[in-house]
């Protein structure tokens, strides 16, 4: 197997990648319950599974090469390639697009994460900027991420079962949020709630939603 793939054990290098993007998770996620550690552990088997197979063992590759019978002849490490046939050029073309994602994901997590630790200093109600388009950019800055990184650039089987799994979890945790910035607000909230989106902005406002998601951005 392994003479016919490339890109594959460079397990050091996959250590490397799992702790530095799992530390930079912690950092800025910092779960401080056990619905939070639950929906970042989600991630965290996200973020192993798909390093292990990008830079260790391609083992989604070798399933389907086993399994459904792919040509051995046009085996890439990266399922996209290999299942369209296009070799380094489609690895190319989705890594392109998948950054892409990532990065623009990355903004706006960010971007929302600064709107918010603004905000508790004050300790006021967060409605301007990326939270006037969505309730919880940060969330939504995470799931684009993981999905220009984990299904656009690098879909594995763990990682493309892991997204749904991911999304669902943090739909739960907002859910819970949402309830305590209720009791904490009160008809504030509840009428943001009627106006805003959870998580993905309305068809109109989407150039607003990626202006604001600019680091240097402040409205």
């Amino acid at each position: 197997m392994e003479e016919h793939i490339a890109h594959s054990g460079a397990w050091g290098l996959a250590i490397i990648m799992i702790v530095v993007i799992s530390w930079f998770f912690y950092k800025y996620v910092a779960p401080k319950n056990w619905h939070e550690w639950a929906s970042a552990g989600v991630v965290q088997a996200f973020i192993i599974a798909l390093y292990a197979e990008m830079y260790g063992f391609p083992l989604t590759i070798y399933l389907l090469s086993r399994f459904l019978g792919l040509d051995r002849g046009d085996l890439n490490a990266s399922l996209w390639s290999t299942l369209l046939g296009m070799g380094e050029t489609g690895m190319m073309i989705s890594m392109i697009l998948g950054y892409v994602l990532v990065f623009f994901g990355i903004g706006i997590f960010f971007q929302g994460w600064r709107q918010v630790h603004r905000a508790r200093q004050t300790n006021a109600l967060v409605t301007d900027g990326l939270y006037r388009l969505v309730r919880h950019p940060q969330y939504t800055g995470l799931f684009i991420a993981l999905f220009g990184e984990g299904v656009v650039h690098w879909p594995t089987l763990f990682s493309v079962a892991l997204f749904p799994v991911i999304v669902l979890a943090y739909y739960m945790l907002a859910k819970k949020e949402e309830k305590q910035v209720l009791a904490e607000f009160g008809d504030a909230y509840r009428a943001y709630q009627q106006r805003v989106p959870m998580f993905i902005p309305r068809k109109s406002q989407w150039r607003a939603f990626i202006d604001s998601s600019s680091l240097n951005s402040d409205n």
